[in-house]
Order: structure tokens, then C-alpha cells, then sequence
């Protein structure tokens, strides 16, 4: 017997945070408020088919693939042909959390599943068994996909350090 679910909003004060911050690493500080968004109407329209026994794990695979559909559509939108004008100052409120742009930089350049390993294990704050459930996969390969991620990550700054 599946136990009762809490009010949706509820578990949207309890998982927001984990999801803006995975969300943050798959499609960058600008574009994770509009797949915020997206996610949470998509949960909410689902919300009481959930079986209660991975919740964070059911709303980030719902926050993947949100993020997949943003870069499928950015991936078909016009390419711009001249130079877009200079932007007159930086966003006013980039938030406490978010990292520097050379890590952005960095994380960006992930293979999608090494990204999305990486976002769910640290940003969203799943255990290996959730991120296995999110990417749909063994938690060794879960647990593959982050260590390799980082393994990445962590050659790119040693890279960095030594040409410094």
C-alpha cells in the first residue's frame, strides 16, 4: 500500500532547491528558471500517479528531461548572424549558490550523461541509487558517470593550475 502523499506544495518547498541547483548545471544560471518551471508543472500534472518511494529521485528524471527539451529547442532556434550587442551589466542577482563561470565553463563541456551524473549526485543532492533512478541505469554505472565526470573536471583545472 503506496503511502499518502503531502500537499504538492509541500514537496515543492522540500525539493526546489536540489532541483534549481541540478538544473542550474545542465542548462546554465540564465535559462534553469524557465525548466524550474517547466518541471514543477509537469510534477504537479503527475503528482498523484507518484509512488512515493524515490520522490527527488521521480522529480529530477522529470528536471532531465526538461533540461534535454531545452537543449533540443535551443539546438533548432535561429542562429544569429551578427554579433548580439554587448550587455550593459551582468544579472543583478545571480544567486549565493552559483559557481564561478570557468566551472560553468567546464561542466558544460561534459558529456550529457557525465553532466547530468554530476548535476544530480552535487547539485540536486541525490544518492547514488536516486541518480541511478533519475538516468534511468545500474548504480554502478550512476556511480561511473560521476567519477568519471569529475575525473574530467578535475584534469581540465589541474590543466589550468599548471599553465598558470
Amino acid at each position: 500500500m503506496a503511502k499518502p502523499l503531502p500537499p504538492f506544495q509541500a514537496f515543492l518547498d522540500e525539493h526546489r532547491q536540489p532541483v534549481l541547483s541540478f538544473l542550474r548545471s545542465m542548462v546554465g544560471p540564465d535559462d534553469a528558471d524557465d525548466c524550474f518551471q517547466e518541471t514543477f508543472i509537469a510534477a504537479m500534472r503527475a503528482y498523484d500517479r507518484l509512488d512515493g518511494q524515490h520522490p527527488r529521485a521521480w522529480v529530477m528524471t522529470i528536471a532531465r528531461h526538461k533540461a534535454i527539451d531545452h537543449h533540443r529547442a535551443r539546438a533548432r532556434g535561429p542562429e544569429p548572424r551578427a554579433e548580439p550587442p554587448e550587455q550593459a551589466s551582468p544579472r543583478a542577482n545571480p544567486g549565493a549558490d552559483a559557481p564561478d563561470p570557468e566551472l560553468w565553463s567546464a561542466v558544460s563541456e561534459l558529456p550529457p550523461k557525465q553532466r547530468a551524473a554530476i548535476g544530480l549526485r552535487f547539485a540536486g543532492d541525490l544518492a547514488y541509487a536516486e541518480v541511478a533512478v533519475a538516468l534511468d541505469c545500474s548504480e554502478e554505472a550512476a556511480r561511473r558517470s560521476v567519477h568519471e565526470g569529475l575525473k574530467r573536471l578535475r584534469g581540465r583545472f589541474a590543466e589550468t593550475k599548471e599553465a598558470a
